[in-house]
């Protein structure tokens, strides 16, 4: 029974890494959409979050099946339930990716951002992609240093994102209202995405190892 529930969890966690992959190439598609007004590339970014909010559920009825079926000790309890919590975090992203992804949608066939903020959005698009690879390669390992540095790459965009805020509240910034309001929530997304990735890596660790901070 017990290496019945081991493999069934390792199923889980495997799970997890997907939904996280995903996550890194929807975020990709939906920024490469946002600098391109690529329609083709929003639906894709869409339909990817679509599965990774389906996998989401599967992952879900998973870990409470193990809880209810299994009855974990308290190492194999914390996995289980820290799964349940990331399975939560991954499908926020793949969320986020959509919002942003629904924006070039809404929007098309005419721009979503203005030229002077393609660049801040495409480094804000790139440190989205990388950190949700380094979460998924966290699920995969458990290594400590690559979830320790999850927090440097969103201090990044925490700096990006002010970057786009005080173009919108500065003398250059030249668009309406409604405008405006789609590139703060834009901004939002990106931000909101990258703390997703760091709350993966901060639980990762607590599941594997029980230890809820990187050293």
């Amino acid at each position: 029974m017990r290496t019945r529930f081991h493999e069934e969890l390792e199923q889980l966690t495997g799970m997890l890494e997907q939904m996280c992959l995903r996550d890194e190439t929807a975020i990709a598609a939906a920024t490469r959409a946002l600098l391109h007004s690529d329609i083709e590339e929003a639906e894709q970014a869409i339909d990817l979050c679509a599965h990774v909010e389906a996998m989401g559920r599967d992952a879900e009825e998973s870990a409470v099946m193990l809880l209810a079926l299994q009855a974990p000790v308290a190492s194999e309890l914390r996995r289980v339930v820290t799964a349940l919590q990331l399975s939560a975090n991954l499908a926020r992203m793949g969320g986020l990716c959509a919002h942003i992804a629904g924006l070039v949608r809404r929007r098309h066939p005419d721009p979503v951002m203005p030229d002077p903020l393609r660049d801040t959005v495409a480094r804000m698009g790139a440190s989205a992609v990388s950190m949700a690879g380094s979460a998924a390669r966290v699920l995969a390992t458990g290594d400590a240093e690559a979830a320790a540095a999850l927090e440097g790459h969103d201090d990044v965009m925490d700096q990006l994102h002010r970057d786009l805020l005080n173009y919108l509240l500065g003398s250059e910034y030249t668009g309406g209202t409604t405008t405006a309001v789609d590139l703060a929530l834009l901004g939002r997304y990106y931000e909101r995405f990258a703390d997703h990735t760091v709350e993966v890596g901060r639980r990762t660790l607590f599941m594997t190892t029980g230890i809820s901070e990187p050293e």
